[in-house]
């Protein structure tokens, strides 16, 4: 199976990224940690002068410097609109420092634990909280970033895998007619909304991305994955558990959300479809990943021809769910990004 791996990164060590903010005047107090993350390499280290700083190393080939300046530009809107998000730091003259072909940022450690999901209040804060973030998102628009607003990323992601032979050739014919099928579902669920309204977005806003501490309630990690599309996106990893469960909790997400924003309720349309796409998507960027050693080590069912029997299966009950429900259905914790 054909990947991406960069093993100049892949073999990035503490000491290399040590040096790195050595070089931007970053002096650690020998306190270190190597946090965990598949798509990029992360460091937290004690500084000398007494703060705690997390460095991402960004994976190459991944972002063009545009599309990562432009991630920390939004970040740094959300943070002087007193919205609680890590926003780079500048060091020298850019948030984005290169060093001996590798390309990271900084940020002050954010400290908190998971969310409570399963309490109303919480639900309604965050809902509020993403309220805010898309307020800020509707004033301008990224150029760079990636949009989903459409079957287009899934697309790239069926004909990577495809021409990648990453799907073993006797699933090829089952898997291509059913991801075909669900494109085109995809594609005519945003088609039948007509003006849908697109915003930059958090883009990646499962439960592990959000911090909450007890006095300031929740704020958001990792814009990494920040992308253009219908504010939805930013809402339907949070839903979780059976048909009423998930209803109760848009209810309240909406409700905080609706306080500070409005919100196109057609758009709930959209929530098997992104979902769906999400599918499609995770298994390319596993894919393309596998030349990582983190990978086979983090997800060894992976590429087997069970798993991929499996995934003609659970695309097909895509099929179905992408009819007009009722209700969103359960959402699979296997397809939040991991980083």
């Amino acid at each position: 199976m054909s990947t991406d791996h960069d093993f100049s990164f892949g073999d990035l060590t503490p000491e290399f990224m040590l040096d790195a903010l050595d070089a931007v005047g970053l002096y650690g107090d020998g306190r270190m940690l190597q946090l965990n993350s598949y798509e990029n390499r992360v460091l937290q280290l004690h500084l000398e002068d007494g703060r705690v700083a997390v460095a991402k190393f960004y994976r190459p080939g991944r972002w063009s410097d545009e599309q990562i300046l432009e991630e920390h530009g939004f970040a740094q809107e959300l943070v002087d609109a007193e919205v609680p998000v890590a926003a780079p730091w500048v060091l020298g003259a850019s948030t984005l420092s290169h060093y001996r072909g590798q390309r990271f940022a900084v940020t002050a450690r954010q400290g908190g634990r998971g969310p409570e999901l399963e309490d109303p209040e919480v639900l309604t804060w965050i809902g509020r909280l993403l309220g805010r973030i898309h307020g800020i998102g509707r004033q301008r628009p990224f150029s760079h970033r990636l949009r989903w607003d459409s079957a287009q990323p899934g697309l790239i992601a069926r004909d990577w895998l495809l021409a990648h032979d990453s799907v073993p050739v006797e699933i090829q014919p089952a898997w291509s007619a059913v991801v075909q099928q669900c494109l085109d579902a995809i594609q005519q669920a945003f088609d039948a909304i007509a003006g849908l309204q697109t915003l930059r977005l958090h883009g990646d806003c499962h439960p592990g991305n959000i911090l909450w501490t007890p006095d300031k309630g929740p704020h958001f990690v990792d814009l990494d994955d920040a992308v253009t599309g219908p504010a939805v996106q930013d809402l339907w990893m949070l839903l979780s558990g059976d048909a009423l469960s998930m209803r109760q909790q848009l209810a309240c997400v909406l409700e905080g959300y609706e306080t500070v924003a409005e919100f196109d309720r057609r758009e709930l349309a959209l929530i098997e479809p992104l979902r769906t796409l999400r599918m499609i998507h995770h298994s390319a960027w596993l894919a393309r990943r596998w030349g990582d050693p983190a990978f086979p080590q983090a997800f060894p069912w992976f590429g087997t021809p069970n798993y991929w029997n499996d995934q003609v299966a659970k695309l097909r009950e895509q099929l179905s769910a992408m009819q007009p429900p009722e209700a969103p259905s359960i959402p699979d914790e296997d397809y939040q990004f991991l980083d």
